[in-house]
């Protein structure tokens, strides 16, 4: 009898070490939460850029090399065998904006990123809703929601109107791996199509800062692809405004956000 208690609470113990931790706090906790947490499918696919519209002077390799005192301005490519599961927009930076071909809802979507010195991107949730990509490093103006992880401004009569700015200046420098964990609703339609919601970015966390906390846009920003706001759309890289490099895209269906 003891032996098979032991055994069952062996057992227990063994399942219980073996799941996957349910954290859903929109926080960091050392790894990439891909890593972490269950329920996260790639975007990329490690070889080539299937899954992905507009592919234009895009290209994949296993490798980015940037150079501080040759080329601090540009990202180049590694050559090599394989493809690999890097994403860079080409040999001089500017090219057409990459799209997802599937269309995500609400949605958490991890991604990391390397920017040149002076380069710009955006991570367009829904093609719509930029968080933008830019180097920021060492910056000592206040922070604006052109920084690295603003949330982009709309674009009326030719004015910024709104946006949001990062609450602080996480970035690195140019040449490294950096990260964003994005937590995402989309906006809200009733029955007529009216819309009832504007679209929030819950959470966006950049290099396990958190940045950004609830933050309604109330309508696409400066930028954004030629479609209208939907309960779905895809995601969209920008490849127009400087050299960038993309790797490791993971998403997963929005789950509710539990407060600590």
């Amino acid at each position: 009898m003891r032996s098979s208690i032991f055994l069952l609470v062996l057992f227990s113990l063994t399942a219980l070490a073996q799941k996957r931790p349910e954290l859903n706090d929109g926080e960091m906790h050392g790894d990439a939460p891909y890593l972490l947490e269950a329920g996260w499918s790639p975007l990329l696919n490690g070889k080539d850029l299937s899954g992905w519209k507009g592919q234009g002077d895009w290209l994949t390799t296993t490798g980015i090399l940037w150079d501080r005192l040759l080329g601090p301005t540009r990202l180049r490519a590694v050559p090599g065998p394989t493809p690999g599961g890097t994403m860079l927009n080409g040999p001089t930076g500017r090219t057409t904006n990459l799209v997802t071909e599937e269309s995500f809802g609400d949605i958490e979507l991890y991604v990391e990123f390397m920017v040149a010195k002076g380069s710009n991107s955006g991570v367009y949730l829904h093609g719509l809703y930029e968080v933008q990509v830019f180097d920021s490093w060492k910056s000592d103006e206040p922070v604006t929601s052109s920084d690295c992880g603003g949330i982009y401004h709309r674009w009326i009569n030719e004015i910024g109107v709104g946006g949001s700015a990062p609450s602080r200046n996480a970035s690195r420098k140019p040449g490294d791996w950096q990260s964003f964990y994005i937590a995402f609703r989309g906006p809200r339609f009733d029955a007529s199509g009216k819309k009832t919601a504007n679209a929030k970015f819950l959470r966006v966390v950049h290099n396990g800062f958190t940045i950004q906390k609830d933050v309604e846009v109330d309508g696409p920003t400066r930028a954004a692809m030629n479609l209208p706001e939907a309960a779905r759309n895809p995601v969209m890289l920008q490849g127009d405004h400087g050299p960038v490099a993309y790797k490791n895209i993971y998403w997963r269906p929005l789950r509710a956000i539990i407060e600590r």
